[in-house]
């Protein structure tokens, strides 16, 4: 609807129950897609008052709606999911090595806090907690703030995966028990393995999507010819 110009910016969103029906959406699911569209700065939730479409501006979306623009120009953020599939299972193999006892139990922590039925932004937050913590694990200062710099390019990429792709929070939620295990039970290689099936199902899917982009844009443009 704002692509479309039927909400424009500054707009009020109309009632949850009317959307919800106008969409054939159930409301559970709307709040969470408001959620994260809040998180990449489109919506603006003003409690009490109700949700509005921001200005646009792009000084507000730049940083935000990065991933917009790789997703529809380019494929950048890929080369980003690249080496996250190098240096991540590397860290994870490290950690199941080195990482602490301590350090281990909080991750185990950390991943039974989310619950079995997250948000997007809830999950999406989680994640990059637990990446980070296997990051630090790996005893490498140098390895984890790489890893840790290539985290913020790829969020949004992860927002929008968990919005369009109905397995990808339990995906998430279950290759992430199986990383924590392998660390925990200090098993580097499976820790390394699990680690490179995570990053590349996120890399797998947005190259499909980039992919699905290209031609939906082509078959527009022969269509407008």
């Amino acid at each position: 609807m704002i692509t479309d110009g039927a909400l424009r910016p500054g707009d009020r969103l109309p009632r949850e129950a009317d959307l919800a029906e106008h969409l054939g959406l159930s409301r559970s699911s709307l709040r969470e897609a408001v959620r994260a569209l809040s998180l990449i700065r489109v919506l603006d939730v003003r409690q009490g008052d109700g949700t509005y479409v921001t200005s646009l501006e792009p000084g507000l979306l730049l940083d935000a709606m990065a991933f917009v623009v790789d997703f529809h120009r380019d494929d950048t953020v890929l080369q980003f999911f690249e080496v996250r599939r190098i240096l991540e299972p590397a860290a994870a193999a490290m950690a199941a090595r080195l990482m602490t006892d301590e350090a281990i139990a909080k991750l185990g922590l950390l991943l039974d806090e989310l619950g079995p039925a997250p948000t997007v932004d809830q999950l999406v937050a989680n994640d990059i907690q637990f990446h980070s913590s296997i990051a630090a694990g790996s005893g490498n200062p140098l390895l984890c703030s790489l890893i840790e710099g290539l985290s913020g390019p790829t969020q949004r990429a992860r927002i929008w995966r968990g919005l369009t792709q109905e397995t990808a929070v339990s995906r998430t939620l279950a290759e992430h028990r199986a990383i924590y295990e392998a660390i925990a039970g200090r098993q580097p290689e499976i820790a390394r393995s699990w680690a490179t099936v995570h990053i590349a199902g996120v890399e797998q899917w947005l190259r499909q999507a980039l992919a699905d982009h290209a031609e939906h844009a082509e078959q527009d443009g022969h269509g407008s010819r």
